[in-house]
């Protein structure tokens, strides 16, 4: 796990080369030239969380309603939906899960376009898309997924901002952002804050992860890592959600994660932190600013449709490092697989 975590500055490197990019201009342009009237995702697992990050651009840069398709109303249920509008997403590392499989071949011969974004271009779910996005993040030794997911996460983000373009191709200040990414990425992951603070959560209980907007993906994948590789009871919500009731649960023995950026959706979390303060939770903000009464894990600040691309690296780190110190094994977390077959 953590060689995997190391190695994705190199993966964004890598995604953003003149092949790659290449790939998902074209890929970009087909869609752009087809007009989809909505957008809809179908992911399982830690790849969900990477087609909601895809839902959140695809709603607020291109302006289109977008959703996440529940595989089993297709697979379990027989449902036959009308997608014939849609450009219908498959987001897989491993593109072997049967139901994600199935959701595109049915949303194709209703007359969808289908896209496969995948790690694995000879998958039975890029076969079974019209079009395919190879995410080019090479062998994951951990099944935690890692690497994988942030891999997920560009090429989402490169695909949204080529159609918005028009002709697949980022525009020229677009792609100078992103070419910062490999180096913010390395400076990110060379902070030691994540294995200092692990300690502090050996005994914990519970604990309490949070975001809103395009931070809100990374919270429920900090959650999920947290889970799979320490055991650790780890519930997510969105900053909106948190202070609809879970807010109760919050207390100095719960502690709490929040993604804290500099955008819409960080700003937003304003109405959230004080009401954290008040309950005396044990608050963690991974964030480009300091927030008081809160520690912090330091990422850089960038624009807030690239901060998930960094804020989830911290948090895998504390993951790493809190299962160590909890006495687990990340790399062989018990009972689960790398592939998971679902239908």
């Amino acid at each position: 796990m953590a060689a995997d975590i190391d190695e994705q500055p190199a993966g964004y490197a890598r995604l953003l080369s003149a092949e790659h990019t290449g790939a998902i201009t074209r890929v970009a342009a087909v869609i752009a030239e087809r007009r989809p009237r909505h957008v809809v995702f179908t992911a399982r697992g830690t790849s969900d969380h990477a087609a909601l990050y895809g839902a959140y651009l695809t709603e607020i840069r291109l302006g289109l309603p977008a959703g996440l398709a529940s595989p089993s109303a297709v697979t379990v249920y027989g449902a036959r939906p009308d997608l014939s509008d849609a450009l219908v997403v498959g987001v897989s590392q491993s593109g072997g899960s049967p139901d994600l499989t199935e959701v595109l071949r049915t949303a194709r011969a209703s007359g969808a376009l289908t896209l496969a974004v995948t790690n694995a271009p000879d998958s039975p779910l890029a076969g079974a898309a019209e079009l395919s996005v190879d995410i080019a993040a090479g062998h994951e030794r951990a099944v935690a997924a890692t690497k994988t997911y942030t891999a997920e996460l560009l090429a989402l983000l490169m695909l949204v901002e080529g159609i918005r373009a028009g002709d697949g191709a980022l525009p020229a200040d677009e792609r100078a952002a992103l070419d910062a990414l490999p180096e913010l990425a390395a400076r990110t992951l060379a902070d030691e804050t994540p294995t200092q603070l692990a300690p502090r959560y050996r005994f914990a209980a519970q604990l309490v992860t949070t975001g809103r907007g395009y931070a809100y993906p990374t919270a429920r994948e900090a959650a999920l890592k947290l889970m799979e590789t320490s055991y650790l009871p780890a519930l997510a919500f969105s900053g909106a959600d948190l202070l609809h009731g879970p807010l109760a649960m919050t207390d100095p023995d719960v502690p709490v994660l929040a993604v804290v950026g500099s955008g819409p959706g960080g700003r937003s979390m304003g109405e959230v932190l004080p009401r954290l303060g008040e309950r005396r939770a044990d608050v963690v903000v991974v964030g480009s600013a300091d927030v008081p009464g809160a520690t912090r894990m330091a990422v850089p600040e960038v624009d807030e449709r690239y901060a998930p691309l960094l804020d989830i690296l911290p948090l895998q780190r504390l993951a790493l490092a809190l299962a160590i110190a909890r006495g687990e094994d990340p790399d062989a977390p018990r009972g689960l697989k790398k592939v998971t077959a679902t239908m």
